[in-house]
This record gives C-alpha cells, sequence and structure tokens, in this order.
C-alpha cells in the first residue's frame, strides 16, 4: 500500500481505478489496498462524511447485507460481532455512513468488492473481487434480523452496468 511517511494512506479515487477492470481478483485486502481498489486494510466503507465513499466490502460481516449482482442493499458501518455477523447496538448517521449518504446525494460512483466469506453467488471462492461501479440509489433506516438492533444505515446499490442480471 502506498502510503506517506507519516503512514498516512494517499488521497483515493472515486470511480475507476487505472488498470482495474471488473472480476480482477486479490488475495487480500493488502492486494486491494495495495491497488487501491479499497485502503482500508478492515474497514467496508473507505470514505469520509466530507467528501462520499469511495469504496465498499461485502465480507460476512453483517447479517442483514443482501446481495442481488445489480443490486446491493448494505448494512452500513458499526458495530457487531464479527464471528457471528450479529449487530448488537445501534449504528448511528455519522463517519462512513454518512460516506455513503453523501455518495448518494451526489451520485458519486462507489466501487464494489465482493470477499470470499460474503454469501452470494457473485462472490469468488477464496480472496476478494471487484464487482465494478454502482452507485447509491436510496438509504433508510430499519431495524435488523437482531431484533433490538435499529440499522441506521442500509443502502440500496445499483450497478452502473445495465447488461448485468439480478435474481
Amino acid at each position: 500500500m502506498e502510503t506517506y511517511s507519516d503512514g498516512e494512506m494517499k488521497q483515493g479515487i472515486f470511480g475507476d481505478v487505472p488498470g482495474i477492470c471488473e472480476g480482477a481478483w486479490f488475495e487480500d485486502r493488502k492486494a486491494l489496498a495495495k491497488a487501491g481498489v479499497h485502503r482500508p486494510l478492515q474497514s467496508g466503507i473507505c470514505g469520509s462524511k466530507s467528501e462520499g465513499a469511495e469504496s465498499i466490502v461485502l465480507s460476512g460481516g453483517y447479517e442483514d447485507d443482501e446481495d442481488h449482482g445489480d443490486v446491493i442493499t448494505y448494512t452500513g458501518h458499526g458495530v457487531n460481532i464479527p464471528r457471528t455477523a450479529t449487530q448488537f447496538e445501534d449504528q448511528e448517521l455519522d463517519r462512513q455512513n454518512m460516506a455513503l449518504v453523501l455518495s448518494c446525494e451526489q451520485q458519486l460512483p462507489v466501487r464494489v468488492v465482493r470477499g470470499s466469506k460474503h454469501r452470494s453467488r457473485w462472490s469468488p471462492d477464496s480472496g476478494y473481487e471487484y464487482g465494478g461501479l454502482y452507485r447509491v440509489v436510496s438509504w433508510w433506516e430499519q431495524r435488523g434480523k437482531s431484533g433490538f438492533v435499529s440499522r441506521a444505515l442500509v443502502v440500496d446499490f445499483t450497478s452502473y452496468l445495465p447488461s448485468r442480471q439480478s435474481s
């Protein structure tokens, strides 16, 4: 991963990353970061509330995520139990969640990456796969599958590419 001398990540890219095509496979999060596809090594959302979201990773971390190929319902950023993907506290509409809201409001493209631990027919058997550019078309608040946990952000993503098929 390219960094400044103080260890901070360099400024990100919105939209396509030069030289990276949809379907590109990456061994791990370090490889994603080095390529500039998704820079954080752990967070599922790369972005800020002042600039928007550059990319998201679907990695099986949230029980309420849904992936239908062209359309993704993404839970957002918040507190969960990684082993079970169960949320145990309300998410807040700040930081990375606001990045997704800003991307929705400004119609910014968001790169989508799927990890092998994400349960979807579009996920790779191992590592991570770049799924292409999507746009955030809406967001809302609702209670998740855990019952008592209120999700502060659920985002629908729609592919920029009309040739994909949902099911």
